[in-house]
């Protein structure tokens, strides 16, 4: 039997090493890379239509680009078609090492409506988004100033729109002709090739041929035979109702020193790591000076009542000390609304088990970028499956307050901070499916979410609310009066809104440059993988709400208020409405958005989102407090 453990401890051991290994090697433990042998097919996917200003996604073929026979769509995890990628096959078709030069794909002549797409979806700034081999296609830019890395942009635009001078005429051209450079790094023992980048040039000709158009038709523009290539001089192709366009590519192999494991290293480049650490030491001098208060406090106070105040006090000290020891026996008693604070308390921890897993994955390299769609769907399983630390937070605090309807507090933490994101969800949707986007969630995936609610998280609720009012109730260090004491006139600055107002400055102080980062990523479609950095702010952010609640708790109780259940959670919870006042800046400085449908989506994602981060600072300062409460009060001897 001994035998048989220690083989599965080593075996353990050996799965975790091999799995930890491969977060390191690749990007996505798993994934094998795919070796390509001289003439091999590749075949090139197209993804959505991404747009910074609508934000809206289209599928690709919802404007009349070239198409292949039959349209094929790749399988989407549940992230993917949340984040509206709908993957097709294209007509793009390569062979592995084998240059190509003005290949035309199709030849179309526009009419009215058509030209009407085309236009729209380049007035949008939209951009097209393929991929080959796993590797999204990108365009690379290069900056103004000297030595600057290359930086990468998404997909390249449909066209341009044009102004002449002194006219108020605007003329539409159409990108019609890509250059491919296909970058691969060579394995010098089996001759064999793995992709490792996907770049694009994207040009707008007005190709010219002579004769009639057929299938066998050479180009006068572009010519392999006659090596005739196309530049950025030559007549670019007008949108415009009868027009012909004639779709051609170019495909180049460039050599690459870069290995298939680093392959995603030059898109995840953050060029600025400056700013993130910056970020860093300017959250760590917050914290830094709030710890000096709190050991400060807990000096005062806890080594004071422990040597029983031997060393000489001053009147206003003695006076001070007095203040938070005279409401004893009201501290402790349940607050109004306790029903309501468990379940926030509750859906806080839930929060804080899914973003603490989901952290850690991802520092880990499980949650990369080239697993499209994976940060989502691990957000998503991860908080449904956190339900069961969700249910016995709130079963154990309820069970404190002497409840013991613990079924209504479980049903209250498995609805309602899911049914108010799921209501205001719904309403987003609809308005996309409105625009016929193809953001709009699918009814089979909403379907899918609905299950996933009611047939795994409200159980998993349920379950850990039973085991947690099964628990004994956590008792009080000190015992509560019947009646209640009265508390005295407070300053101004002891009042409840004023405090809860100051105490959300500084957690959302330590992480509004990171949130910067992660809006960029979001609304402007640029990566986000510095997961290390975000971690150590995560950190930086749990210590600061923890802190400022502890210090304003105290000045709290020094002033004979006792009703600090709320205030803990609000104090620090408060974060969220600067959190999300900072949306709105970020809104009107750094986007482009201007369709009222566009504006009601970042408003309705980011109220969501803001929600969220209300519950987790919330649910932060509070255990804070309640361990600060319960500490300071079973030190003190009260007579």
């Amino acid at each position: 039997m001994a035998n048989r453990f220690h083989l599965g401890f080593q075996l353990s051991i050996c799965v975790f090493l091999h799995l930890f290994i491969h977060g390191y090697s690749f990007y996505l433990p798993g994934v094998a890379p795919q070796d390509f042998f001289k003439g091999d097919k590749l075949r090139v996917k197209v993804n959505k239509l991404a747009s910074t200003k609508t934000q809206l996604p289209y599928s690709y073929y919802s404007i009349p680009y070239c198409r292949p026979d039959k349209i094929v769509d790749s399988a989407e995890n549940l992230g993917e078609v949340l984040r509206g990628d709908r993957i097709e096959n294209s007509p793009y078709e390569f062979q592995m090492l084998v240059p190509q030069m003005c290949n035309v794909v199709c030849r179309l002549v526009l009419d009215e409506k058509t030209a009407k797409e085309f236009k729209e979806k380049i007035d949008d700034e939209y951009r097209v988004n393929m991929i080959l081999d796993n590797l999204p296609l990108v365009v690379p830019m290069t900056r103004m100033e000297k030595d600057a890395p290359v930086i990468y942009q998404h997909g390249y635009f449909v066209g341009r729109k044009v102004q002449y001078a002194g006219t108020k005429e605007e003329k539409y051209f159409i990108n019609n002709h890509l250059s491919f450079t296909v970058k691969f790094h060579r394995d010098t023992q089996t001759d064999s090739a793995r992709i490792v980048g996907f770049e694009v040039s994207a040009f707008s000709v007005n190709h010219q041929y002579d004769g009639k158009w057929t299938d066998k038709t050479r180009l006068t523009t572009c010519d392999a035979h006659a090596k005739r290539m196309v530049s950025a001089s030559d007549p670019a192709q007008e949108v415009e109702n009868k027009k012909e366009i004639i779709f051609t590519y170019d495909v180049n192999f460039q050599e690459s020193d870069i290995k298939w494991a680093s392959r995603w290293d030059t898109y995840l480049l953050m060029a600025d790591d400056q700013v993130h650490w910056f970020s860093i030491v300017n959250s760590l001098m917050i914290v830094l000076f709030l710890s000096g208060m709190v050991a400060m406090i807990m000096l005062r106070t806890l080594y004071r009542d422990i040597s029983k105040y031997n060393q000489l006090e001053t009147q206003e000290e003695a006076q001070e000390e007095t203040g938070w020891k005279l409401v004893h026996g009201d501290v402790f008693r349940p607050p109004v609304n306790a029903d309501l604070l468990c379940v926030y308390v509750g859906t806080g921890v839930q929060f804080f088990g899914m973003i603490l897993i989901a952290m850690i994955f991802a520092v880990l390299g499980f949650l990369s970028p080239s697993n499209r769609g994976g940060l989502m769907t691990a957000l998503l399983l991860l908080w449904v499956l956190m339900g069961i630390f969700g249910g016995y937070a709130s079963a154990r605090l309820y069970k404190a307050f002497k409840g013991t309807e613990w079924k209504s507090i479980a049903l209250k933490t498995a609805f309602m901070f899911p049914g108010i994101a799921f209501a205001v969800f719904f309403v987003l949707n609809a308005l996309i499916w409105g625009e016929k986007s193809s953001g709009a969630v699918p009814f089979g995936t909403m379907f899918a979410l609905v299950c996933l609610w009611f047939g795994i998280s409200v159980p998993l609720v349920f379950v850990g609310s039973y085991i947690g009012f099964k628990k004994p109730a956590i008792e009080d260090p000190v015992k509560t009066n019947k009646i209640p004491r009265q508390i005295p006139e407070q300053p101004w600055y002891m009042s409840s809104a004023f405090s809860i107002l100051i105490g959300g400055i500084l957690p959302f102080g330590a992480v509004f440059i990171e949130l910067f980062f992660i809006l960029t990523s979001i609304w402007l479609q640029q990566f986000y993988y510095i997961f290390g950095f975000l971690f150590i702010v995560f950190v930086i952010l749990i210590v600061t709400c923890a802190e400022i609640t502890i210090v304003l708790c105290y000045f709290q109780l020094c002033s004979e208020d006792y009703l600090w259940w709320w205030r803990s959670y609000l104090t620090s919870g408060s974060s969220a409405l600067y959190l999300f006042l900072y949306t709105i800046f970020y809104f009107f400085t750094k986007l482009n958005i201007t369709k009222p449908v566009s504006g009601i989506l970042y408003f309705g994602y980011m109220l969501i989102a803001s929600y969220a981060f209300f519950v987790l600072t919330g649910a932060i300062g509070f255990y804070a407090c309640f361990w600060f409460t319960r500490l300071i009060y079973s030190s003190v001897k009260i007579d």
